[in-house]
């Protein structure tokens, strides 16, 4: 893995080396900086950046929606605002197909502001209010936003003098739209910068690069002179911002295989057929930190997810909420990736201390995780797992039907598997002594309900449960199922 050292050098010389040729030649006035007027030429440069664009979004637009996953939505939107109104930017060069200026330096203007706010949009917490109502239409964000830009392509084609109204190319306007584009980019690069060195995912890292180049390419709209040599550096920048995307989009989902077939099958007799559907690569990315760290936790939250699964097919869930509490699940107890092992492994009883640290573990996972995109119900599963019937849990104390019930069904998940499972401070309990226990607990701990659920689900396949408890108990068996899940 690249050090933090490294990684900083190459994303300084990646926005510097750009920014100091377009300087240099700027500088060096016609002597270097000559005049390339080619109407072909920018036309076919921008055509392939808007054909990278489109497929860009249309990939990730349909993964988006498949793997419950709002910041690739956002992603999504971003280069469909690009690849339509940088097409529009190409079939208008002056001297190509028509002589109107102004829509070729509207269209570059418009393309990069719409999806320099879709990224932004991207990098802010999903469980902010406005990306939570977002969510809520997150099916059809895509296919709207996509005919909207339709319409605005048709406008501005058929009638050139709405271009006017824009201002887009006009001071002080150029200026504001510059200063919202670096503004809102800088943000962007900043989240996804604290992202990726937390969870070194390919994609932030893309997105890091692409937003850092349309920085410069707006600078060089705003500063450059139409046909300079110096002037094309910035559709080759837009080229690498795309380009740059297309390349993460590989790398993270090259683990996946082929998403469309996954999403066809779906196997609602075997929880662990579930969880390879469900699996996204930010789940997957997370499993693996997991494992890194700690075995025993990977391993756990894999069985939760399996047990979650069953609970909630048993208590008749949508295949929303199914899909939810299978990454929730997979990732309840990331939060855990901070806290020391003598404190997790520690054989006697914890200290007030650290009974404090261990109580932070759902928060931090999930801060983390609403990072990484993951919407509000998986969210509700790493945040709430711990909280309880009667008002005694934690983080928020929350109690009875206040607790988000895909948390209240990983509770008891979470609390099964973890009594049969052994740890350094206590030894395993049986099938029946687990049941036991969720049963006395039942209306203090847990949801009456889903312990109902739980009772009716273990009398009709106690044989699952035994198995799975089996398995859980070979060293290193459980662990390997939880590798395949991103092998």
């Amino acid at each position: 893995m690249r050090s933090k050292k490294g990684t900083y050098g190459w994303f300084a010389l990646g926005m510097a080396l750009p920014l100091c040729i377009y300087a240099g030649l700027r500088l060096t006035g016609s002597s270097l900086d000559a005049n390339v007027q080619s109407p072909h030429g920018h036309f076919y440069i921008v055509s392939i950046v808007s054909v990278i664009s489109l497929i860009v979004a249309i990939a990730i637009g349909i993964a988006a929606t498949r793997l419950r996953n709002l910041k690739i939505s956002f992603l999504s939107l971003s280069y469909v605002s690009l690849a339509a109104l940088f097409t529009l930017h190409g079939i208008s060069t002056p001297g190509f197909l028509n002589h109107h200026l102004m829509i070729s330096g509207t269209a570059a203007q418009l393309s990069l502001l719409l999806a320099v706010l879709w990224l932004w949009l991207s990098s802010i917490s999903s469980d902010r209010f406005l990306i939570r109502f977002l969510s809520r239409w997150q099916r059809w964000l895509v296919p709207v936003w996509t005919a909207a830009l339709a319409v605005l392509f048709l406008a501005l084609w058929m009638y050139p003098g709405l271009t006017h109204g824009l201002h887009l190319k006009d001071n002080p306007v150029r200026w504001i739209v510059t200063a919202v584009i670096v503004v809102f980019n800088l943000w962007t690069m900043f989240r996804y910068w604290q992202t990726y060195m937390t969870s070194r995912f390919p994609l932030q890292l893309a997105i890091v690069y692409g937003t850092g180049w349309m920085i410069i390419a707006q600078i060089i709209i705003v500063t450059g002179e139409a046909w300079k040599l110096s002037w094309w550096l910035y559709h080759l920048l837009l080229l690498a911002s795309v380009a740059a995307m297309a390349a993460g989009i590989r790398l993270q989902y090259r683990s996946t295989g082929s998403l469309t077939t996954s999403m066809l099958h779906l196997f609602r007799s075997n929880p662990q057929d579930w969880i390879h559907v469900y699996m996204s690569p930010a789940v997957k990315e997370l499993i693996r930190t997991t494992e890194n760290r700690d075995a025993y936790t990977a391993g756990h939250n894999y069985r939760v997810a399996i047990y979650a699964l069953k609970l909630s097919e048993e208590m008749g869930l949508s295949l929303n909420q199914l899909r939810a509490i299978a990454q929730g699940g997979l990732v309840h107890d990331v939060g855990k990736l901070g806290i020391s092992r003598s404190i997790l492994n520690k054989p006697g009883k914890l200290t007030k201390e650290e009974r404090v640290i261990i109580e932070e573990h759902p928060v931090k996972g999930y801060n983390l995780c609403r990072r990484l995109g993951f919407m509000q119900e998986e969210l509700s599963v790493v945040r709430s797992h711990h909280e309880r019937w009667d008002g005694s849990g934690y983080p928020d104390r929350l109690s009875g039907s206040s607790i988000p019930l895909l948390a209240r069904v990983t509770a008891v998940a979470d609390v099964y598997d973890a009594l049969t499972s052994s740890r350094a401070y206590r030894e395993a309990m049986s099938h029946e002594e687990a049941l036991a226990y969720i049963r006395s607990e039942k209306g203090k701990h847990f949801d009456p309900a889903c312990v109902d659920a739980m009772l009716r689900l273990a009398d009709r396949q106690a044989e699952f449960f035994r198995e799975t408890i089996a398995l859980s108990r070979e060293p290193g068996r459980t662990e390997k199922s939880a590798s395949s899940l991103h092998a």
